[in-house]
């Protein structure tokens, strides 16, 4: 019999803060919690880091940034990469491999090709762009190694279904819930808003620099804002907070992250777009803090009703979201945690075990 044994792939690096690596990160930890061997595979063969998890952790190739649906990818574009991974899945024979942004360029492609385990694959982009539009063929090429195909929205669902010629069921973004209130609520000694992101443009932090400053220039009780992340507008941003009661942090590790979501009195999303699924909305919630988030696609569902929604790249807006979701009350508190445990990683891995034994049971009629 096949043991109970996973290697996920994940073609972006740990060692940057991103939703993707997240998700591969958690889904390690619940895996290992079900009695699974889990490998888990990713770029950056500098890495050294430790990270929160039992899995087996292998780092292949050297990391290059490179544009992608507005923001920086840390990929690898190392053939040699891609055949270790290649020959890491023939050596542990796994009863699936989970490939995360199967069709992301290049870790995952020379195993995905050489198919010798059944293969799912995560679809996480939502938005076009030439890396959708211009490579029809190689990724209509790869789709037909996936024995079963995912999407974590509806519009990831939409982009690289279309793009890869495929109708993947569309599932979530999952993440462990009790995590987020492993540490004790702190009420701070000043409202402090938090935003949590890698700061390149689409994230729209501009906008919560501005409602801060108009705020605080009104007279009113001043604001606080902190923000976690790293990225590309990070200088620019610094310079337009300058004189704002802004602190920047630098991108966290996962334990300062969630100790940052339990002693702020507000989260703030203001993404402008590109959003696949508001993972970070879930985590706000699931910390008992009030939420302000941009109006976008793919932040709606996760929304549920339970942040306060405002138009994306509008000041004025975000501000008077934010002193709405400071008047809300620990009833709507209560329920916006209660909505969050339906995203719970425990769930999603239920939902994901069906389909690694479908997967399986297609390779092995295929064979």
């Amino acid at each position: 019999m096949t043991p109970r044994r996973v290697v996920l792939v994940c073609p972006y690096a740990l060692s940057v803060f991103g939703g993707v690596q997240e998700q591969a990160l958690a889904m390690s930890r619940e895996l290992h919690r079900r009695d699974y061997e889990v490998d888990l595979v990713a770029p950056d063969c500098t890495d050294r880091r430790d990270y929160d998890t039992p899995a087996r952790v292998h780092r292949f190739g050297h990391v290059v940034s490179m544009p992608a649906n507005g923001s920086r990818a840390p990929i690898t574009l190392s053939v040699l990469a891609g055949r270790q991974v290649a020959a890491l899945v023939a050596r542990r024979a796994p009863y699936v491999v989970h490939y995360h942004e199967p069709f992301a360029p290049v870790l995952g492609w020379s195993a995905l090709r050489a198919h010798a385990a059944a293969a799912l694959g995560t679809l996480h982009r939502s938005g076009e762009g030439p890396a959708t539009t211009l490579t029809g063929p190689l990724l209509r090429s790869l789709a037909r190694r996936l024995d079963a195909s995912v999407a974590v929205s509806p519009a990831a669902a939409a982009t690289m279904g279309r793009a890869a010629g495929l109708e993947p069921e569309v599932l979530f973004n999952g993440f462990e819930m009790d995590r987020f209130v492993e540490f004790a609520r702190v009420e701070p000694p000043v409202i402090t808003v938090l935003v949590v992101g890698r700061l390149e443009e689409r994230k729209g932090v501009e906008f919560a620099i501005r409602a801060i400053g108009s705020h605080n220039a009104s007279g009113a009780v001043p604001w606080r804002l902190v923000v976690l992340g790293d990225g590309p507008e990070r200088a620019r941003l610094e310079t337009l907070a300058l004189g704002l009661n802004c602190e920047f942090l630098g991108a966290p590790s996962d334990e300062q992250k969630r100790q940052w979501l339990r002693r702020a009195s507000v989260v703030v999303a203001p993404s402008l777009r590109g959003e696949s699924f508001g993972l970070v909305l879930l985590e706000a919630m699931a910390s008992e803090v009030p939420l302000v988030a941009s109006d976008i696609e793919g932040y709606r569902e996760a929304a549920g009703g339970h942040a306060v929604l405002v138009a994306p790249g509008d000041a004025t807006a975000l501000e008077l979201g934010i002193a709405r979701a400071l008047e809300r009350g620990a009833d709507a508190v209560r329920n916006a945690r209660d909505h969050a445990a339906a995203w719970s990683m425990g769930r999603l891995m239920d939902d994901y075990e069906r389909r690694y034994e479908l997967a399986r049971r297609r390779f092995e009629g295929a064979r």
